[in-house]
């Protein structure tokens, strides 16, 4: 490695946080002489001096992470350009039959430090619809989730407190991709206020879940229904509730419900693993529509003659399946696939129908059973009424102006699991249509060009 005298501030503050990074390993290799037994440790860290045995031993758990990464937009998109982003997520989790006698019940609590190059992130670049990285965020500090769980084992669970439906529509050979619409999907994040209650935005709610078998699980969960807060309007909803403690109660509710059906599930289970779920959801709030407003005269008219007032509609609805599956296993190797969809009313939504899958390959190179390879493909279709207000600004206009149709994602990620405490994964994505087909703001007589993202992210556990 050698140090050039780079004036980019992004290449320079870039390259300063991958020095930090080297400091930090260099100093976790001195301090201890055995070197192999660094390697095979589960947390850069270890375990303070006995320390965290010993708060373990009373129910209180303390996980240290921090994501780095570096992703460029290399060929269209809005610009090229290259950023890095950083999570650091410190999260205690207490067993409270441990702590005080209480059985059953449990807390957890995660605050996140966000930061970036420039206040940019790759979403910046891409324009797209579905955010090239997961940990896109504005700079804050903020706590995330903060709740409380009875369990009722083996009958089910409550959960109430400030948390994310992260646990609905997921797929877990997804999650081995980082554009965020892996994760929660865009048909989600696009059509609910302040994208729904998902990273980094997570609302207060309470949520049930009912076992009736050790292999079905029906969950319920009711959200706050705007995670922004009261009269955020046009504002980025990460500025109103720019530290997570908004608390918000406003915005309506934010109902969702899922049927789990799961098989081998455990770590040692000699079958085919398998999840397949059924969900639905349903929005109490007002929901504008995509296509027309109301002029001064209370006349029902298109968006694209600049109404007086637009034309709400009342609540907002989508329903959804995932399939996890694995198709082959042996003990060093695995291969799975997933696939999910879902669908909401093309009137009051950006987003109509959705659909994603892919596969994940465990231990594809032999003597490294840990590394999966993930490769991934997601649509998002641009609804029939968004794209029927495009129409109508084309006649208008009386000139070019580009139909909406859809945005297409693909994406392979490969994780190296370089010790159990620090994990590697360079990525590849290509955007087809960011934003679904939308006009380039630096040159309105062109669309967004197809954007090729590549990058890499570093995690590692202390």
């Amino acid at each position: 490695m050698y140090c050039n005298r780079d004036r980019n501030p992004v290449t320079r503050q870039v390259f300063s946080a991958a020095v930090m990074s080297c400091v930090l390993l260099a100093a976790g290799v001195g301090a201890h002489a055995d070197e192999q037994e660094l390697w095979k440790r589960e947390k850069l860290t270890g375990d303070w001096g006995g320390a965290r045995t010993a708060l373990a031993e009373k129910g209180v758990d303390v996980g240290i992470n921090y994501i780095g990464e570096t992703f460029s937009v290399l060929s269209g998109g809005l610009k090229r350009g290259t950023t890095y982003e950083g999570l650091l997520a410190v999260q205690v989790d207490t067993n409270l039959y441990k702590l005080v006698g209480w059985t059953g019940a449990t807390t957890h609590v995660e605050v996140f430090q966000i930061h970036n190059v420039n206040n940019r992130n790759a979403a910046d670049f891409a324009g797209s619809l579905a955010d090239p990285s997961n940990i896109d965020a504005l700079r804050a500090t903020r706590l995330y989730t903060a709740w409380f769980q009875q369990e009722f084992a083996p009958f089910g669970s409550i959960r109430i407190g400030q948390f994310a439906a992260d646990e609905f529509f997921a797929s877990t050979t997804a999650l081995g991709l980082i554009n965020g619409t892996f994760g929660w999907p865009t048909v989600m994040d696009a059509n609910l206020p302040s994208g729904g209650p998902a990273d980094p935005l997570a609302t207060p709610g309470a949520r049930l879940q009912i076992n009736p078998s050790d292999r079905v699980s029906l969950l319920a969960a009711v959200f706050s229904g705007d995670p922004a807060g009261k009269n955020c309007f046009d504002n980025d909803p990460q500025v109103c509730n720019r530290h997570g403690t908004t608390f918000s109660f406003s915005g309506g509710a934010f109902w969702i419900g899922e049927a789990q059906y799961r098989v081998n599930q455990e770590k040692d289970a000699k079958g085919l693993a398998a999840a397949y779920k059924l969900g639905a959801w349903y929005h109490t709030g007002s929901f504008a529509d995509q296509r027309f407003g109301f002029d001064g005269a209370g006349g029902v008219v298109s968006l694209a003659v600049l109404p007086d007032h637009p034309l709400n509609r009342r609540g907002n609805w989508g329903v959804y399946g995932v399939v996890d599956q694995m198709l082959w296993r042996k003990p060093q190797s695995s291969v799975s696939i997933f696939a999910r969809g879902g669908a909401a009313p093309s009137d009051r939504n950006l987003v109509s129908w959705y659909v994603d899958g892919g596969i994940g390959v465990k231990g594809l190179i032999p003597g490294r059973a840990d590394d999966i390879l993930t490769i991934g493909i997601a649509h998002s279709h641009i609804s029939e009424d968004a794209a029927a207000l495009d129409r109508d600004t084309l006649a208008l206009n009386g000139r070019l102006y580009p139909i909406r149709s859809g945005e297409t994602v693909f994406e392979l990620s490969y994780l190296l699991h370089i010790a159990p405490w620090w994990l590697l994964q360079p990525d590849i994505q290509y955007i087809v249509r960011p934003g679904g087909n939308v006009p380039d703001p630096n040159d309105p007589t062109h669309t967004v060009g197809d954007a090729l993202v590549v990058g890499a992210r570093s995690i590692v556990t202390f």
